[in-house]
């Protein structure tokens, strides 16, 4: 299995502490466990940044980073080893594996934090935390503070400053290295093998549990433990609910399926949707609306590479779509008053993409200082249009409404454009009917 290595979890770390302000000090905490309920928990999966920090899988622990500290710039508190305790929910790092496996300066017990962390944080000038996205380690920080505030009278120096860690970490992360892009094309390779097999797999009368159950064999044979997000399988009607979960009612025959599903690796996600005819076959309708879909995304490809601005892919998009809901008589007018007024958001109201890593919509911000955010090599995006005609819709022919259409692709920005990661699951509409008949 393709791991982020060691080395890149120090290199990050020493990326960051040279953005922090001199004598200052970082804390992130660790995800907390999720009860699913009374005494059952979710499967624990880290919180991204700690993940992207440190590479430590467990809960109860927290990052401090103090850049030129003289004994150790990089301390983590953690759970201690417990024979007992692991007898029941497994093996634990402890102090001494939190050093030796993960690369901490220097560690210590978690319950040992409130006694020592206020001198670590004592005389340091800044702060910076992740504010407002824990309110109860937010409430822990203050507490800190305060201890050292209450010996201000004996020369104990309170920082002045508090500054939140996510606007330079969330930068960093906007930007793929070759080994985050290497574990992130493991995650889409295990997914387009998923998607094929759901694709053959695909008959009138099954469920879309049964799809999803295909999707979710395919992820946990290739060594993902879980799927990046909440699967999507959506048939007929359901295709048009953008968000749709359920994923309970039964494939019928002359209906489209759509699955937006994806597994990931290491925390880093991958994200693909396909759209295709649950007998195997277009109906000309289906096969219109897929076709222009299509040609929305190739478009878009075109306009992903270093220079371009976020925005040049959407655009792209909403041009191919408008002028092709045009041709079918889906819209009426000129094409460019009707992107102007946003006629087309009646079909297509999301944009074309996001970020992607180790979120499925991962962090980085689309715009900086009001413009659009230029695109750079490393970045990783999703693109993802598609044409969705409301079942409810009357001012279409009751031969369109119910069809909807996606298509998303993952891509990494290139020197030269961008690289589809997610390019082994078939596409156009020849290949996909040509698959799903050898299939049957």
């Amino acid at each position: 299995m393709i791991h982020i290595p060691k080395a890149e979890y120090t290199r990050r770390r020493k990326a960051l502490m040279a953005q922090m302000e001199p004598n200052s000090i970082a804390i992130l905490p660790a995800a907390a466990v999720a009860i699913r309920n009374r005494d059952v928990e979710h499967v624990y999966r880290q919180d991204s940044d700690f993940q992207y920090l440190s590479g430590f899988p467990e809960p109860e622990a927290v990052i401090v980073l103090m850049p030129g500290r003289q004994h150790g710039e990089y301390v983590l508190f953690c759970r201690e080893r417990n024979a007992e305790r692991e007898l029941w929910d497994g093996l634990r790092a402890g102090t001494e594996g939190a050093i030796r496996d993960f690369g901490a300066d220097d560690a210590f017990p978690i319950t040992d934090i409130d006694d020592i962390l206020p001198g670590l944080i004592e005389g340091r000038d800044r702060v910076y935390s992740a504010m407002g996205s824990n309110a109860e380690f937010d409430r822990h920080v203050m507490e800190w503070i305060n201890v050292i505030r209450s010996k201000a009278h004996l020369g104990a120096q309170p920082p002045n400053e508090f500054v939140a860690l996510d606007h330079l970490l969330h930068d960093m992360r906007l930007y793929k290295s070759a080994a985050e892009v290497r574990v992130m094309r493991e995650a889409a390779r295990i997914s387009c093998v998923a998607h094929v097999r759901a694709m053959q797999a695909s008959r009138a009368g099954l469920h879309e549990f049964s799809l999803e159950a295909e999707l979710d064999y395919e992820f946990r044979k290739g060594g993902a433990k879980m799927p990046a997000y909440g699967s999507i399988v959506a048939a007929g009607r359901n295709s048009c609910i953008l968000h749709y979960q359920q994923n309970d009612a039964v494939l019928k025959d002359g209906d489209l399926v759509l699955i937006d599903a994806g597994c990931e690796i290491d925390c880093y996600a991958s994200d693909i949707t396909r759209t295709w005819p649950v007998n195997g076959k277009f109906s000309p309708e289906q096969k219109a609306i897929y076709e222009i879909v299509l040609a929305s995304q190739e478009a878009a490809f075109k306009q992903i590479a270093p220079n371009k601005h976020w925005n040049q892919a959407h655009e792209a998009t909403v041009q191919v779509i408008t002028a092709g809901l045009v041709k079918l008589g889906l819209l009426q007018g000129d094409v460019d008053e009707l992107i102007a007024s946003e006629a087309y958001r009646a079909f297509y109201m999301h944009r074309a993409g996001h970020w992607l890593g180790m979120d499925v919509h991962d962090v980085g911000e689309y715009k900086v200082g009001g413009e659009w955010r230029v695109l750079e090599v490393g970045m990783a995006l999703t693109v993802e249009p598609g044409i969705y005609i409301s079942p409810d819709n009357q001012n279409v022919a009751k031969k369109w409404r119910g069809i909807g259409v996606r298509i998303e692709d993952d891509v990494v920005v290139t020197k030269q454009g961008c690289e589809i990661l997610t390019g082994g699951v078939p596409k156009t509409v020849a290949e996909i009917e040509a698959l799903m008949a050898a299939a049957r």
